[in-house]
């Protein structure tokens, strides 16, 4: 099944999608993210799905504001992909190659959950960036509560996936990851999720003999393709991800675990790396990203001006005296 998050004539409402994309509401159902909970797993929302099938039809989906599908407690964003670690390395790092670190586990980083956009929202320009990049991901959906999962239990607990545009301000990110903690304020504007919630069990034809899904993923800027991949060049699957987030932690319903960026043009940092020039350049106002990944759907977005920066002093350097 398809669920799709919406809002129509001053309405918040949930509703299973058709392949015509005929709307069919939920009654009384305003959160997908709370049915998840409510549901506990994939077989609980596939049931509250099933009961909108006896319901009169709503509008169609180009008739509606189509929202965010989740409205997540948690964003744990992967870095999956070797030919975007590559690229991106050089690009923001001045290095080359991948470290030998990142073969040792699925690394990933908290994203900003109150940040997140619509299939269709613009986005702001991240305020004091002049470098912005589209990212272009899939992210899967926990469905239930679990911890310290083996890969085979996870398999149980992902309910979903949805289409994931994680959008990057290189030039912050490029500065903050000097003082060795990571991506900060160069993440923290705005993260794209839609233009569904398509659930497991419609996915899983695509699946390859080593357990990752083999979905087209496509990249267009102002409708010029730009990159391209397969979501099976992962090096661990959903499931390996979702066992190492519950490491010794609980993942919970809702939590929203992004793939990483795709290789071949997921980003434009990862072909400013490989040319040695920004080209395509960085994204600005008036620019629309589309991404699409096959069985899931597309995600378009126009980038807006943003804020500009609140003026903050630099840090002051203190002395050493001691009590």
């Amino acid at each position: 099944m398809r669920f799709a998050a919406y809002e129509h004539q001053h309405r918040r409402r949930v509703a299973v999608v058709e392949e015509d994309g005929t709307l069919l509401p939920l009654p009384g159902v305003t959160s997908l993210t709370a049915l998840i909970r409510e549901t506990d797993g994939l077989p609980g929302l596939l049931a509250a799905g099933a009961a909108a099938l006896d319901v009169p039809p709503g509008p169609h989906v180009s008739q509606v504001r189509l929202l965010a599908p989740l409205e997540p407690t948690s964003v744990r964003d992967f870095v999956t992909f070797e030919e975007h670690v590559e690229g991106v390395r050089r690009s923001v790092e001045g290095t080359g190659g991948v470290p030998e670190q990142w073969y040792a586990a699925p690394t990933f980083y908290f994203t900003n959950p109150h940040a997140i956009h619509g299939p269709h929202d613009d986005i702001p320009m991240p305020p004091g960036s002049a470098v912005l990049d589209f990212e272009l991901e899939v992210a899967a959906v926990v469905g239930r509560e679990g911890r310290d999962l083996t890969p085979e239990q996870a398999r149980d607990h992902i309910v979903g996936y949805t289409v994931f545009n994680d959008w990057s301000a290189r030039d912050l990110q490029s500065a903050e990851m000097k003082v060795g903690l990571g991506p900060c304020k160069g993440k923290d504007t705005a993260t794209t999720l839609g233009p569904y919630l398509v659930t497991a069990d419609e996915l899983a034809s695509h699946r390859d003999g080593d357990g990752f899904l083999r979905l087209a993923l496509t990249a267009a800027v102002n409708g010029e393709k730009v990159g391209e991949d397969l979501l099976s060049h992962m090096s661990w699957t959903f499931e390996e991800m979702t066992a190492y987030a519950s490491r010794g932690t609980r993942v919970v319903p809702g939590d929203v675990l992004g793939s990483g960026t795709c290789g071949n043009g997921g980003c434009l940092a990862e072909l400013w790396g490989r040319r040695g020039e920004r080209t395509p350049p960085p994204l600005k106002p008036g620019d629309t990203v589309t991404l699409t990944v096959e069985g899931i759907g597309t995600v378009s977005s126009t980038v807006v001006p943003g804020a500009a920066p609140v003026p903050l002093p630099a840090g002051r350097r203190r002395g050493r005296e001691r009590p």
